[in-house]
C-alpha cells in the first residue's frame, strides 16, 4: 500500500485554493454568499491560507434547511470559505482513496452517478433474468442518516492507513468535530447520534 505525506500542504497550497474556487463557483455566481465572497476573493483565500498553515483554522457554522426532491431532506450547508476548502480537499484526497473504492460505489464520484448506476442495474437484470426470461427481484433501499452516523474512529483509522501526515490527521479530526457540534444538534433525539 502506497504511504502518502505532505498531504496537508497540498491541500492548503494557494494553488489548490484557488484552484477549488475555480471549480466551486460554476453555477453559484448569482447567489448572494458565493458573491460575497468572491469580491475579497483574494483576501479571503490568502487568509484561508494563513489560518490553516499556522493551524488556527476553524470551521465555520453550518445552516439548516430542507429541500423537496421529491422527498423531504434536510441539508447542512457549510460557509463558501468552507465549502472551498472542502473542495481543495477533495481534489488532493480523490487521487489516493478513488482506486480503493469498489467499482460498484457510485455516488459523489468523478464520471459515475445515477445514469452508471442505471447502466450497471440494467445489464445486472439481463444476466440474471436470462434476458426477461426467468423472474428476479431488486431491493431498493437508504440507510437512514448513513454520513451521520459513520464512526469517525474507524474512518480517521483508515485515512491514517495511507496518509501518514500529522497536519492533515489534526486538520481531519477537526473537521469532524465540527461536523458532530453543527449537524448533531439537528438530529432527534431517536435518531443514531454521530460518533467521535
Amino acid at each position: 500500500m502506497k504511504i502518502y505525506k505532505n498531504v496537508f500542504e497540498n491541500i492548503i497550497s494557494l494553488e489548490n485554493l484557488f484552484s477549488a474556487w475555480d471549480k466551486f463557483k460554476s453555477n453559484k455566481q448569482k447567489k448572494q454568499d458565493v458573491q460575497q465572497f468572491e469580491w475579497r476573493l483574494e483576501q479571503n483565500i490568502f487568509q484561508l491560507y494563513r489560518n490553516l498553515k499556522c493551524q488556527r483554522y476553524k470551521h465555520g457554522a453550518y445552516t439548516s434547511f430542507y429541500i423537496h426532491d421529491p422527498k423531504q431532506r434536510h441539508i447542512h450547508k457549510a460557509t463558501v470559505r468552507d465549502r472551498v476548502l472542502h473542495r481543495a480537499v477533495f481534489k488532493t484526497l480523490n487521487p489516493i482513496f478513488e482506486p480503493t473504492f469498489i467499482p460498484n460505489s457510485l455516488s459523489c464520484r468523478v464520471g459515475k452517478g445515477t445514469h452508471k448506476g442505471i447502466d450497471i442495474l440494467e445489464k445486472a437484470l439481463r444476466q440474471i433474468s436470462k434476458n426477461n426470461f426467468k423472474p428476479c427481484f431488486v431491493l431498493k433501499c437508504d440507510i437512514k442518516k448513513f454520513f451521520e452516523t459513520i464512526d469517525h474512529r474507524i474512518l480517521l483509522n483508515i485515512i491514517s492507513q495511507r496518509i501518514k501526515d500529522e497536519k492533515a490527521i489534526w486538520f481531519w479530526k477537526k473537521l469532524l468535530k465540527v461536523l458532530v457540534l453543527n449537524i448533531q444538534p439537528f438530529l432527534s433525539q431517536r435518531e443514531c447520534p454521530l460518533a467521535i
